[in-house]
């Protein structure tokens, strides 16, 4: 009985298009999931970002820093948001769901508390930019954590490609909150170390050759 030698490398490739396939549905419910409480909200006159928004340095707000990223201001906001956060998220969900979801949920954590302790008083801050730049840190980074190649080059095609959103980590514009896309974007890089892939050591076997012999008794 013969077996095949690229038998476990296509093993690999199933089940990185099956986690793709994955990724792919969940940014697409996501990105469903931000529109359609873009509408309850426009319709609400934005109620919900005042209710729900960060506001700054507000022990009460605290909560809301989970809620935050998925309220918006404007149409134009989430229009603006969408398109980077669906390519952005699903590259860095396509190795593995779970794992996006652990650092998507450092991101939050990370971005939200950077708005909450330094944004402007009495400001309220919605919007999923954090996450944007979040999953852009960790795509740039993620490749040299995990030591994978493909991941390697495309942290470097894409850091190439989107060098001039570089420029939103700074206070560059008023009404932007660089806050949490600064933070976002350092999450995104703490959260490629906290969940690279971590390979066991080898165990190294003693030669044969070298080893040494017990001494004679006799």
């Amino acid at each position: 009985m013969s077996t095949t030698s690229d038998g476990p490398a296509r093993s690999e490739a199933e089940m990185m298009i099956a986690e793709a396939k994955k990724a792919l549905w969940v940014m697409v419910g996501l990105l469903a999931l931000l529109w359609v409480i873009q509408l309850v909200n426009s319709v609400d006159s934005y109620g919900l970002s005042r209710e729900f928004g960060i506001e700054a340095r507000d022990p009460a707000s605290l909560p809301e820093i989970f809620s935050a990223p998925f309220m918006h201001q404007s149409w134009g906001h989430i229009e603006g948001n969408s398109g980077p956060l669906f390519v952005f998220g699903f590259l860095a969900a396509y190795r593995g769901v779970k794992k996006w979801l652990g650092v998507s949920a450092l991101i939050i954590v990370a971005s939200g508390l950077g708005v909450w302790f330094i944004s402007p008083s009495n400001s309220i801050t919605v919007g999923a930019s954090g996450l944007v730049f979040g999953y852009f840190g960790y795509i740039i980074v993620r490749g040299l954590f995990d030591r994978h190649p493909i991941d390697i080059v495309l942290g470097l095609v894409m850091a190439l490609c989107f060098a001039y959103t570089f420029a939103s980590l700074l206070p560059t514009e008023e009404g932007i909150s660089w806050q949490g896309h600064m933070f976002g974007f350092v999450g995104g890089i703490v959260g490629g170390w906290l969940f690279r892939d971590r390979r066991p050591k080898a165990v190294t076997t003693p030669d044969p050759a070298t080893a040494l012999l017990p001494k004679d008794l006799t």
